[in-house]
């Protein structure tokens, strides 16, 4: 007589369901842990647990984060007159931190006319400054010295002027600053690399370059170096006078 599947895999007991001995059989040996179901209807309750804590949490989300009373970037609005979400800014207001009031030193220019002068003093740490800034943002295209021969140029790039030609040794400071500003031709702008007090340092530093190739003898310190007196007869330092 074929058994069903259960009575297959649960082994045999002996008479009242006890071993030999008198001993009830194990766990081990029964192979699925005892036969009573008591356990399993006591963990039944605990199940629910879990699922009642999720039915409180869903029943307390609400949309409030989702749907939030804001417009997205050019949506139309029926609350403004002109019918835009996006409102002009208030005149007269300004980002904080980006107060601009001096004009020339941070245009370049006065009632839209360059500057002559620079807005600020020149001494040997903005020179420092700006020669160090020029090395980093002009020498690729306008080289070490000015002249147009950056290491972009040699390689196909379109060369730029010559600091040195009579057109940018005349030019005034304001030019320069503009140009570095807002770009001219086919050199980009350098704004937003370029702060204003370093765009300024560069000006200073063209024009020290500019003066090295066109000094007069009256700016060099110390008097004119053609009229240095010439070295003793043998090349050799002069004796110092006995007394």
């Amino acid at each position: 007589m074929w058994r069903s599947s259960a009575q297959r895999l649960r082994p045999e007991r002996g008479a009242g369901g006890k071993r030999a001995g008198g001993a009830p059989p194990g766990e081990s040996e029964r192979g699925w842990g005892p036969a009573s179901s008591n356990k399993s209807r006591r963990s039944r309750p605990n199940g629910l647990v879990p699922l009642a804590i999720c039915l409180l949490l869903a029943a307390g989300c609400r949309q409030d984060m989702h749907d939030q009373p804001k417009y997205r970037g050019l949506r139309p609005s029926v609350f403004f007159a002109d019918g835009a979400s996006a409102r002009p800014r208030v005149e007269g207001t300004v980002a904080r931190g980006t107060l601009q009031e001096d004009e020339a030193f941070f245009t370049g220019k006065v009632s839209k006319v360059v500057v002559t002068e620079l807005p600020l003093a020149v001494d040997q740490q903005l020179l420092d400054r700006g020669q160090e800034r020029f090395n980093i943002f002009c020498s690729p295209c306008h080289g070490r010295t000015g002249a147009g021969r950056g290491m972009v140029v040699e390689r196909g790039y379109r060369q730029p002027p010559s600091f040195q030609t009579d057109r940018l040794r005349q030019a005034d400071p304001g030019y320069f600053f503009d140009v570095i500003t807002n770009g001219f031709g086919v050199m980009p702008d350098y704004k937003a690399q370029v702060a204003p007090r370093d765009r300024w340092a560069i000006v200073a530093y063209i024009r020290a370059l500019q003066l090295s190739q066109h000094a007069a003898p009256s700016d060099i310190r110390g008097g004119d170096p053609t009229n240095v007196p010439p070295p003793p007869p043998g090349g050799g330092a002069s004796a110092p006078e006995k007394n």
